[in-house]
C-alpha cells in the first residue's frame, strides 16, 4: 500500500521529492545564508544576528576550535541550553568534520561520565554554571578540554547587567583550571583560518541519545544528509523563507528542537527566535514582543499557553501554523488553544506531527489547513511509512493495527557501537529498501493519514520528555532498602504522564513519607529531574506475570481505576 503513496494528492503546494545538495551541514547553512545574508538567523533575548554574521560566528568558532586540537572525526559534547553559543559550536564543529554529541546541560555527573565515555569526547562545551559536575570528570573519561560560556555572553548591556545582579550572583566563581578555556576569550582571539575539512554527507556527523529496552540510553547516530533532508522536508511543509520565524523553545539536545526548531529553520533561510528556558511567562511575552509565524511544541506548552493571561492580551494573527509533537495531543487541549487564538485574531489550528530520535525528529505531519481526528498526519517528501504486523515485515491491510514502519533520507545511520540493537531497528524488507522499525503501534487509513496508538516498547512520556522505567527501577534497587520496584505512568492533565513508582521494602515498618522522601532524592542523585518519580507507593509485593516478571501493566490498570473511580480519567 505504501508504495501507491496515497497521501500525496493531499500534498497540495508541496513536492513529492526534493533535490537534497550532497554537502555537509556546514556548507547547507551557508548556501541559505548566501540567499539570505541580511536576513536574521537567530534572535536571542534582543541580540540579533544576521546570516552573514551567523556564518563568520561559526567560522571564527571553527578557527578557535581547530586551534585548541579539535580534529575531523572527533567528538565534542555540547551540553547547553537552547543559545547561540551551543548553536554556532554544533555548525563550527562540522566545518571541522568533527562530530556534536548532544547533552541535557541539567544532566547528573554520572549520566554526564557515561555520555563522555560513549561518545569518546575529548572536547564538552557547557555553562558555567555547570562546571562542577565536569571538574573531576578527568580521570574517568577523555575529557582533555572543557569550553565554558555564560549567558551574558550574547546579552545586551541592560539584561547582562541584569543577569549577573540575579541568576548570576547565584553562580559559583569557577578556579583556575587548566582545562578550562572560556567561550569568549576563545571567540575573541586570533587565529590561522581553519580549513573546511573533506567529508561526505553521508558520514556521521551528530550523536542525540536515546533511552533503549534496556533502560541504558543508546547513542543514536545521525548523518549530515539525515539532518538536511529532514530540514529540508520540514522547510517544505511549512513553506518557509526568510519572511518567516520559529519559536525555539524545545531543547537543542532534542531532536524536535534541533532538527526542526533550528536547523529547519535555517534550511529554509527563517529566523530561530531562541528561547534558553521555559516558563509560560516568557513564551507568552516572547510571542507578544517577537511575533513568530510558527510556534512548535509538546502539548504541556500549548496547554500552559493557552490558560496563561497574557497571551488572552496579545494579538496572535502573526501565527501561520503551530504543530504539535512528542505526545499525543488531547483534544481539549487542541481545541483550548485554537479558541484562544481566534479570540485573539489568528486562524491557526493546532496541527499534529510524528517522529522520532532515530529519524532526526518530525518525519509526517498533518498538512497546514487539514484536520483528521486523532491523525499525526502523512509522510514528509522522500520518507515512506507503512505498517507492518508486529515482529515481522508483512504490511498489513489499510486500518488494521501494526508496527508504524518509516524509511527514507532522515533514518538513522544507527546505534552508536550497538550493532544487534540496530539490527533490530533497521531491516532490509523485500522491497531492498532499510525500514526503521519504530516500536509504535498504529494504523494508515486509505488517503495515507496515520493514526498513533500506543508505544510497543515499555516508555513514559512526562512533559513530552522520555522517561525509562527500567532505567529509574535500576537507581531504585541500588538503593539498600528496596526489595523490589516498578515504575509506571500515571495519567496526569499537566504532565500527560506522571512517573510514579510501587516499592516493596525490604523491612516494610520503614514505610512512609520519610523513607518515600529518601528514595525520591536518592533517584535525584542519580538522575536528570524529570526521570525521578514524583510519589512512591509502598506494598508488601507486586503482581507477577506467569513467567515471572513484574506486571507492570497491571499496576497502570489499577492506576486508571482508581483514577475512574474518583471522577479524573478522561481517557477511553
Amino acid at each position: 500500500m505504501y508504495e501507491k503513496k496515497p497521501w500525496l494528492r493531499f500534498y497540495e503546494h508541496v513536492p513529492q521529492t526534493i533535490d537534497y545538495p550532497r554537502v555537509t551541514m556546514y556548507e547547507a547553512v551557508r548556501q541559505s545564508a548566501n540567499r539570505c545574508l541580511d536576513s536574521i538567523a537567530y534572535d536571542f533575548l534582543d541580540y540579533t544576528s544576521t546570516y552573514r554574521q551567523f556564518i563568520n560566528e561559526i567560522d571564527k568558532c571553527a578557527d578557535a576550535l581547530a586551534s585548541i586540537g579539535l580534529k575531523k572525526g572527533e567528538r565534542i559534547t555540547i551540553s547547553m541550553p537552547t543559545s547561540p553559543q551551543g548553536i554556532i559550536c554544533f555548525y563550527a564543529a562540522n566545518k571541522l568534520g568533527a562530530v556534536s554529541s548532544m547533552i541535557h546541560p541539567l544532566s547528573t555527573t554520572n549520566e554526564i561520565e557515561f555520555y563522555l565515555n560513549v561518545s569518546k569526547s575529548r572536547f564538552v562545551l557547557t555553562l558555567d554554571a555547570f562546571y562542577s559536575k565536569f571538574k573531576d570528570l578527568k580521570e574517568t573519561t577523555p575529557l582533555e578540554t572543557l569550553i565554558l560560556a555564560r549567558i551574558p555572553d550574547y546579552l545586551g548591556t541592560l539584561k547582562r547587567i541584569g543577569f549577573n545582579l540575579t541568576k548570576g550572583r547565584k553562580i559559583p566563581k569557577v578556579p583556575q583550571d587548566s582545562m578550562v578555556k572560556w567561550w569568549a576569550g576563545l571567540m575573541s582571539g586570533s587565529y590561522p583560518q581553519a580549513p573546511q575539512a573533506q567529508m561526505d554527507t553521508d558520514e556521521l556527523a551528530v550523536i542525540l541519545y536515546s533511552g533503549g529496552t534496556t533502560g541504558v540510553p543508546k547513542g543514536i547516530m545521525l548523518s549530515n544528509m539525515n539532518f538536511i533532508s529532514e530540514g529540508m522536508q520540514v522547510s517544505e511543509w511549512g513553506k518557509l523563507s526568510d519572511a518567516d520565524s520559529i519559536l525555539a523553545i524545545l531543547p537543542i539536545f532534542h531532536g524536535f528542537g534541533l532538527g526542526v526548531c533550528v536547523n529547519a529553520c535555517f534550511m529554509g533561510g527563517g529566523k530561530s527566535i531562541l528561547v534558553p528556558q521555559f516558563t509560560p511567562e516568557t513564551v507568552a511575552q516572547i510571542i507578544s514582543s517577537k511575533k513568530p509565524s510558527f510556534v512548535i511544541g509538546i502539548p504541556t506548552l500549548f496547554d500552559a499557553l493557552s490558560r496563561h493571561p497574557k497571551m488572552h492580551k496579545t494579538n496572535l494573527s502573526c501565527l501561520r501554523a503551530t504543530f504539535s509533537g512528542a505526545d499525543s495531543l488531547p483534544r481539549a487541549v487542541k481545541e483550548r488553544f485554537e479558541e484562544m487564538v481566534k479570540k485573539q485574531g489568528g486562524n491557526v489550528q493546532l496541527l499534529e506531527g510524528y517522529g522520532l530520535t532515530e529519524a532526526v525528529t518530525a518525519i509526517m505531519a498533518m498538512p497546514i489547513g487539514h484536520y483528521r481526528e486523532g491523525s499525526i498526519g502523512l509522510p514528509f517528501p522522500d520518507m515512506l511509512a507503512k505498517i507492518v504486523r508486529l515482529d515481522t515485515t508483512e504490511e498489513v491491510p489499510c486500518g488494521e493495527e501494526g508496527e508504524i514502519c518509516v524509511s527514507g533520507p532522515a533514518v538513522m545511520m544507527g546505534y552508536l557501537d550497538q550493532p544487534e540493537e540496530t539490527a533490530e531497528t533497521l531491516k532490509r524488507h523485500s522491497d531492498g529498501k532499510i525500514w526503521l522499525h519504530t516500536g509504535d503501534i498504529g494504523t494508515m487509513d486509505e488517503d495515507g493519514f496515520f493514526y498513533f496508538k500506543l508505544r510497543q516498547k515499555r516508555m513514559i512520556k512526562s512533559s513530552g520528555m522520555n522517561v525509562y522505567p527500567a532505567q529509574v527501577e535500576d537507581i531504585l534497587y541500588r538503593h539498600p532498602d528496596v526489595q523490589e520496584a516498578c515504575i509506571i505512568g500515571v495519567p496526569d492533565q499537566a504532565q500527560v504522564q506522571l512517573v510514579k513508582g510501587i516499592v516493596v521494602l525490604k523491612n516494610p515498618a520503614k514505610a512512609g513519607t520519610q523513607m518515600e522522601k529518601i528514595l525520591i532524592d536518592y533517584c535525584r542523585e542519580h538522575l536528570i529531574k524529570w526521570s525521578c518519580p514524583r510519589t512512591i507507593e509502598f506494598r508488601d509485593s507486586l503482581p507477577k506475570t506467569l513467567v515471572g516478571k513484574i506486571a507492570f501493566n497491571k499496576l497502570e490498570e489499577e492506576e486508571i481505576a482508581k483514577l475512574k473511580a474518583a471522577g479524573k480519567y478522561s481517557g477511553n
